[in-house]
């Protein structure tokens, strides 16, 4: 008996991660399918493991390419060629499907003529193991679309790994991955969406995508290889063939949503490590970057939010310095340094007036309202400018305070810094004090031995807030940290010595940069109190437990 469904795993030299992704297949509800291990011609234990899955179920069968592609087109390709089923899905060997996937795309082929049906997508964080939704709002609902340009926006969803095809609609287009670059599931995917005349989106998940943010540069996924700069060539490579395709199929009315795409998420993902790269690199990412983003849509700058267009032309007018200064607010309502207001009252990110049309519609930052937004919501900058350690577990800090909008009447102003490693938290007053118009500073002596670790430990991290008081109305921020600084390590020993931790002090790494507090629990309250203590915190022992107390009312 023909297979239904034909699903492809491609890997390359991930042995560990195989005998997940393949087991994640093999357990489906429905069983009529084919899987096709699609080796990248690995040189580590995977042709052993993959044949030793293969000898397991006569369902798997093993492709093995004669050379390394060095990207995931080939060996899908070359899966495709072999398949036998009349629909086919692809997976990763360091993802899963989840165990119904199969079952609930092929139904939707099975309702009705479609060219490919699409699910949601989990992320699994491999540190933390938090779940959440990949664009859980393209995915809400179940429907059928009819014609891309009739929901433009699901061009964000650009996995091929969450979707069933037709075999017939890739062989009518000759819909296959372009091989010799990175991205190619953007390429692919918009091809696709346009190519398809009907295709269903069922909200329930098939794809569990594992993140793993901090893996060894050798070992991080493609889209988190972001320091390359070859990765930036190839993003904007594929931008390119995309638009090009826009034009030749017909379908130049998407190009508005693709470029707002490209700018809102391809790019922001640059946007977000700019803080961190030297001169030379944004040197280099400007001249590969700044041609492209000359070719997109006004329109679609003009929805993007208001730092993210900030950032962008500080990149275009390489102003770099100014650019990580802005790069590290985006995302947390970060204030600039500085504005300047002109003769209109119109006010312009940093310390001069734009000298352009374009600059001037860019750096615009008047809807930012700094000087009118009510107070809770207003925009500060708070940053650390020196970190010093003090006796024992604690640390001396030097914040300075940016008021651009010049919110705050010149004079002292209580400020605190807020703590919470479990639920109880931790307030460190201190005082803010004028060093010109628009700029404070303090000092504040933390002592994380007094953080309220609950008594059975907290493992976790926190980034401390500074919250500001002024005529009895709070505004809290988060704290910017230097984006070096050599890790602090303590050892401190809460409840009388019966709640050991290990506690380190450290920038963010990531992102805007924030101070970073991270618990870790050791001795006898990470082997015998913690496990414990998340046996008893599970759903059915907390529901027994109330039952008991309504049982003894």
């Amino acid at each position: 008996m023909n297979p239904d469904v034909t699903v492809t795993v491609i890997v390359y030299n991930d042995a560990a991660r195989l005998p997940r992704a393949v087991e994640s297949v093999r357990r489906q509800t429905h069983a009529n399918i084919e899987i096709i291990i699609s080796d990248d011609h690995s040189t580590d234990e995977t042709p052993d493991v993959a044949r030793k899955l293969a000898s397991q179920d006569p369902r798997i069968r093993h492709l093995r390419l004669p050379r390394n592609s060095g990207g995931c087109s080939a060996p899908r390709n070359r899966a495709l060629e072999i398949a036998r089923a009349p629909y086919v899905m692809f997976l990763d060997s360091d993802d899963e499907l989840t165990d119904n996937a199969v079952e609930l795309l092929l139904s939707a082929h099975r309702e009705r003529e479609i060219d490919f049906a699409m699910g949601a997508v989990v992320r699994v964080r491999e540190d933390s193991g938090r779940r959440t939704k990949w664009m859980p709002h393209l995915v809400a609902e179940r429907r059928t679309v009819i014609g891309v340009e009739s929901e433009p926006r699901l061009l964000f969803e650009h996995l091929s790994t969450s979707k069933m095809y037709a075999r017939t609609f890739l062989d009518r287009y000759d819909l296959r991955f372009p091989e010799g670059i990175h991205y190619e599931d953007q390429l692919f995917s918009a091809q696709a969406y346009c190519l398809a005349k009907e295709f269903t989106i069922i909200p329930e998940a098939v794809y569990r995508w594992h993140i793993a943010p901090y893996a060894a540069t050798d070992a991080a996924s493609i889209s988190n290889q972001r320091h390359k700069l070859d990765n930036v060539r190839d993003r904007v490579h594929v931008q390119r063939l995309i638009d090009d395709f826009l034009v030749e199929s017909g379908h130049g009315g998407l190009r508005e949503d693709k470029d707002y795409k490209f700018l809102k998420h391809d790019f922001r993902m640059y946007a977000g490590d700019l803080p961190y790269r030297d001169e030379e690199w944004l040197s280099s990412f400007a001249d590969i970057t700044t041609p492209y983003l000359e070719t997109l849509s006004p329109a679609a700058y003009a929805r993007l939010p208001r730092m993210e267009r900030v950032v962008l032309q500080l990149i275009r007018e390489r102003r770099f310095p100014e650019a990580r200064l802005a790069a590290r607010g985006l995302g947390r309502a970060v204030a600039p340094r500085q504005v300047t207001p002109d003769a209109e009252g119109h006010t312009y990110w940093g310390a001069g007036l734009p000298t352009s049309t374009w600059a001037r519609r860019e750096l615009d930052v008047s809807d930012l309202e700094l000087d009118i937004r009510p107070f809770r919501s207003a925009q500060f900058r708070h940053e650390i400018t020196e970190l010093t350690r003090g006796p024992g577990a604690s640390i001396d800090l030097t914040i300075r305070t940016y008021d651009p909008g010049l919110r705050l009447p010149v004079g002292p102003h209580r400020a605190s810094l807020l703590l919470t490693p479990g639920r109880q938290r931790l307030k460190v007053p201190f005082r803010l004090t004028p060093v010109r118009p628009g700029v404070y500073e303090g000092h504040v002596h933390l002592d994380l031995a007094t953080a309220p670790v609950p008594h059975h430990g907290f493992a976790g991290v926190r980034h401390p807030l500074l919250r500001i008081e002024h005529q009895g109305q709070p505004n809290t921020a988060v704290l910017l940290a230097p984006l070096s600084f050599p890790p602090l390590t303590t050892r401190i020993n809460y409840h009388t010595s019966t709640a050991p931790h290990r506690v380190t002090i450290e920038p963010e790494g990531r992102g805007p940069g924030r101070l970073q507090i991270r618990w870790q629990p050791v001795g006898i309250t990470a082997r015998l109190v913690r496990p414990v203590v998340r046996r008893v915190a599970r759903p059915r022992v907390r529901r027994a437990v109330r039952l008991m107390r309504s049982a003894l009312r």
